[in-house]
């Protein structure tokens, strides 16, 4: 009976039994274990114990031995009956012997010669050094020596098992590792290279046989062998032998590789006849898998891809049968003892589905009683056709399965580098994964696409032909059902499309998959757009009415889906519904889709064309497609010219309550039209209206409006405050603000506008008013250079933005934080660029204002100043040369009017000086031009204090002075 006692050497010595680890008593008796360990079962004397286990040998030194002997027998057998021989560590002629049989050393040299997982296995057995605790031991250094050689060949063979599995990349890591600690190997610097070489690092290959060279000529004086020296010159000459090209090139397939590999070292385990079956769907990569692991097998191998022309046993010698009443049980029986007799052998069935019956009869038979060979059978099968009798018949003797999925899409640049030469980013191997599925062929030929620069949204080719063929073997009533799923999209429901019976087949053939009771998808869109795109378009438009229908009756809620229908299919109920979904993409925040189906409404609808064209005007704002937004209200404005109905009026004008931050107006003429309207409507409409109605004749007159868009602005917050809706309000606020600009120092007011802002909008989820809030708040604390605030309110602005898909905020917080840079000092002339380049279609954001924003950052921080820019509107002020007007109250008022006195100091015009002084001096606390939160000069007190002295006001110069100086660094 075996000892069921396990060693450890690979490392501290250890060992356990069923139990749990066993007390191996104290260092002398741990060194008994070691010596008898390390003997491999043969008995060493105890004279030999004594000599080795101590220098100058005691009085009574055998007696202890005995006495070590004792104690490990009692630890290691603690249940053998007193008087009964020991079965493990036993006495043998002079000496003692261990008759063990597990020990981690020899599992480990066992499976050196094993795949890779079993090299992984035996790695994975070192816990440290060799007899850890013996390494000083004569009589244990030469087994050490040799477990540790043994240790490094391992490591190499991994590597080179890597290699062959296509892997080298990862073999890389732990090559360069293995070098280091052993850098005379010269085995490790060809397997380093190579794996260099392959994972496409050829400058590192050869870095590293730079490495290897001058390693061996400065620590041994000698030059490479003849394999380092070959290697690199075929990495120089890029020889093709170094990737050889009867070894495919797969991706994605590693552990699929490795099943197979595994298969193989069990039939060499076990001596026994095995069988492994790799499933997957037309162009899963079956047969590429089967041929590699065929060239990196290396057996002796047999292969047929024609088995349903194929004689039953083609895969054996020719067979004389003699008797044909017992023909079969001769052909089996002949086949077995061919099997037998064979050596080791690999053989494939490949398109198992289209076997024979007696073909797949005779595999079933000899694999459920396998001969004893060490032969691999492998066959490839459709999951679509698959041969379920022959399944049937050899599951129970648990044949290897692997099953082709798609690939992943980190997969995919590889296998359209290894299809065409071209390296994909990210974008484009996203839409191949998607559309193809991770289907090898239909990656390939995507790929084609992309080499051909053609439009990924088409159906290659091949992929066209192979779908339609394997359709054209449908019965109609599937093909038609297939028809119309296509275009109901990627995925359907039965009470939309189809009847069971033929989804079914649907499913069977690969064409469909199940999702969920009663729910399908394509199983690649390009089946489904194989599919469509074949139809014409009359048979579209007709399909698409029939969904149009069906929808319409089981799921009526469904409105974008019946918008896209019956818009395809001509039909005006498409305005409705298209209106009804654009208006649900708008309260999610969804503008771009919002702007499309606004679209297909005006495209269908034959009235209430105004409301819809606002709708448009209004989903395009919130994109910044500003342009395209002022064309439409214009033409939304002509539309509205004869029209004689107030209300229908004030709907209009008022539709357009998109949130506004900057203060130039977006068109000066359109914005004067829409007042003049305004004004015309005003006195006939609700209060309601007439709050909206106030508030836009403020937002379009902006910075220009004077008296009355201030008292517009006024009046409008004054009726929101007595009514119950938060959006009037909001927007009235938004007018308010921009009337904030009458003078210089409105910072504070601005800050409490924003605070009211952002608590009316988040108290009712009126987002892009929120967003509009905390911008107001990042400008105006960035005015009074309160930038922990405005730090805290960008990033807000920043999260609502991307979570709501709102373009236009993050423009501004870029702009933002290349402000905050040039406060701090920094270079902030990169962060200027890439804002400005991100630019909307905004009066303000262009024009100039990235001159002018780098000639404040020079000015602020002591840069050489650059006068020769493109200032664009605000030359007169960058660019002093004449009489310099006043500046327009807006965000950037105390920018210009900086500069302005600039300009008056250094030509000692006092009078100017004198009108500056006072117009600044509100401001005197703030930074000059940050409230605009995209740029900001010196703090305004800096330029009071010039003006102040200029003026011979030396007191208040000094005190502005000391002012300047406590803003100057917040």
């Amino acid at each position: 009976m075996g000892s069921s006692v396990w060693f450890g050497v690979l490392g501290p010595l250890v060992a356990s039994d069923s139990a749990g680890p066993i007390d191996l008593k104290g260092p002398r008796h741990r060194a008994v274990l070691a010596r008898l360990l390390v003997a491999r079962g043969r008995v060493v004397p105890v004279d030999m114990l004594v000599n080795d286990l101590w220098d100058d040998p005691p009085d009574g030194a055998v007696g202890a031995i005995q006495t070590f002997v004792a104690a490990l027998r009692k630890a290691l057998e603690p249940d053998r009956p007193p008087r009964t021989p020991a079965q493990l560590l036993v006495t043998s002629g002079p000496g003692y012997a261990l008759r063990a049989e597990s020990v981690d050393a020899w599992d480990f040299e066992a499976a050196l010669g094993g795949s890779l997982s079993d090299l992984d296995s035996a790695l994975a057995l070192w816990r440290g050094p060799a007899y850890a605790e013996f390494t000083d031991q004569p009589w244990a250094r030469a087994e050490i020596a040799r477990l540790d050689e043994l240790r490094l060949l391992a490591i190499e063979r991994r590597a080179e098992a890597l290699l062959g599995l296509g892997r080298a990349a990862e073999a890389v890591p732990e090559l360069q590792a293995h070098v280091d600690g052993h850098p005379w190997r010269e085995d490790a610097w060809r397997l380093l290279a190579l794996a260099q070489y392959r994972a496409g690092r050829q400058g590192d290959a050869l870095e590293s046989l730079r490495r290897a060279r001058q390693v061996l000529s400065a620590e041994l004086g000698v030059d490479p062998g003849p394999a380092l020296r070959q290697l690199e010159a075929d990495v120089l000459a890029q020889a093709p032998e170094l990737t050889p090209a009867d070894v495919p090139v797969l991706v994605g397939r590693s552990h699929e590789m490795e099943q197979l590999s595994d298969a193989a070292a069990e039939v060499l385990r076990t001596g026994r006849l095995g069988l492994a079956l790799i499933s997957g769907e037309a162009g899963a990569g079956k047969t590429a898998l089967a041929s590699a692991f065929q060239a990196r097998l290396g057996w002796p191998s047999r292969w047929s891809s024609n088995l349903e022309d194929a004689p039953a046993g083609w895969f054996l010698d020719p067979i004389e049968v003699t008797d044909p009443s017992t023909a079969r049980f001769q052909r089996y029986q002949a086949a077995r003892t061919q099997l037998a007799s064979a050596g080791r052998l690999l053989i494939v069935l490949d398109d198992l589905h289209w076997a024979d019956e007696e073909t797949l009869s005779l595999v079933a038979s000899v694999v459920a009683d396998p001969v004893d060979a060490p032969v691999l059978l492998v066959g490839t099968y459709r999951t679509t056709d698959a041969p379920t009798a022959f399944l049937g018949r050899v599951a129970r003797s648990e044949p290897t399965r692997v099953y082709l999925s798609g690939l992943s899409m980190s997969d995919i640049p590889a296998v359209v580098h290894s299809a065409v030469g071209l390296d994909v980013d990210d974008d484009t191997a996203s839409v191949i994964h998607r559309r193809s599925g991770g289907n090898p062929f239909f990656v390939r030929e995507l790929a084609r696409l992309v080499a051909a620069g053609s439009d990924l949204s088409a159906v290659p080719a091949g992929v066209r032909d192979v779908v339609k063929y394997r359709l054209s073997r449908l019965p109609a009533e599937v093909q038609s059902v297939l028809r119309t799923a296509s275009v109901v999209g990627e995925s359907f429901t039965l009470d939309v499309a189809g009847s069971l019976d033929a989804v079914e087949v649907a499913v069977q053939h690969g064409f469909l998959v199940e999702v969920a009771a009663q729910e399908f998808r394509f199983s690649h869109a390009l089946v489904r757009d194989t599919l469509y795109q074949d139809l014409s378009q009359t048979r579209r438009a007709h399909l698409h009415l029939a969904v149009g229908s069906a929808l319409e009756r089981v799921r009526p809620d469904d409105v974008a889906a019946l918008a896209h229908h019956f818009s395809l299919a001509s039909d005006p109920r498409a305005a409705g519904y298209a209106r009804a979904a654009a208006s649900l993409a708008e309260a999610r925040f969804d503008f771009g889709e919002a702007a499309r189906l606004w679209r297909i409404a005006l495209a269908s609808a034959s009235a209430d064309r105004l409301e819809l064209i606002m709708g448009l005007v209004r989903a395009l704002s919130f994109t910044g497609s500003l342009g395209q937004a002022r064309e439409l209200r214009a033409s939304a404005l002509d539309l509205l010219g004869p029209v004689d109905d107030p209300e229908l009026a004030a709907r209009v004008i008022a539709s357009f309550d998109v949130p506004a931050i900057w203060t130039t107006p977006d068109d000066p003429a359109l914005a004067a039209r829409v007042v003049a309207v305004t004004e015309r409507v005003l006195p006939s409409v609700t209060s309601a209206s007439r709050s909206r109605l106030l508030a836009t004749i403020a937002m379009e007159l902006r910075s220009s409006g004077g008296h009355r868009a201030v008292a517009a602005a006024s009046e409008a917050v004054a009726i929101a405050r007595t009514l119950d809706d938060p959006a009037v309000l909001a927007f009235a606020l938004n007018a308010q603000f921009m009337q904030s600009f009458s003078r210089a120092g409105l910072a504070p007011q601005r800050v409490r506008i924003g605070t009211e802002l952002v608590d009316v909008a988040s108290r009712n989820s009126l987002v892009t008013f929120e967003v509009l809030g905390h911008m107001i708040l990042m400008q105006a604390h960035s005015a009074l250079a309160a930038f922990a605030e405005a730090d805290t309110h960008a990033a807000e602005v920043t999260r609502l933005g991307r979570d709501y898909q709102l373009p236009l905020a993050e423009v501004f917080v870029q702009w933002y934080r290349a402000l905050r840079t040039s406060v701090a000092g920094g270079d902030a002339a990169p962060l200027y660029r890439a804002a400005f380049l991100a630019g909307t279609e905004m009066p303000g954001l262009g024009d100039g204002i990235l001159s002018f924003a780098l000639l404040c950052h020079q000015l602020r921080n002591g840069l050489p100043v650059s006068r020769d820019l493109d200032f664009g509107v605000y030359e007169p002020w960058c660019r002093p040369g004449g009489v310099i007007p006043p500046s327009p109250h807006d965000l950037l008022f105390e920018a210009r009017t900086c500069l302005h006195a600039i300009a008056a100091v250094e030509r000692g015009d006092r009078e100017s000086m004198a009108e500056l002084y006072d117009v600044l001096l509100p401001a005197a606390g703030e930074l000059a031009g940050a409230g605009s939160g995209l740029l900001t000069l010196k703090p305004v007190a800096y330029y009071l204090g010039g003006l102040a002295r200029g003026l011979g006001r030396h007191r208040e110069a000094a005190q502005h002075d000391k002012q300047a100086a406590a803003l100057a660094t917040p």
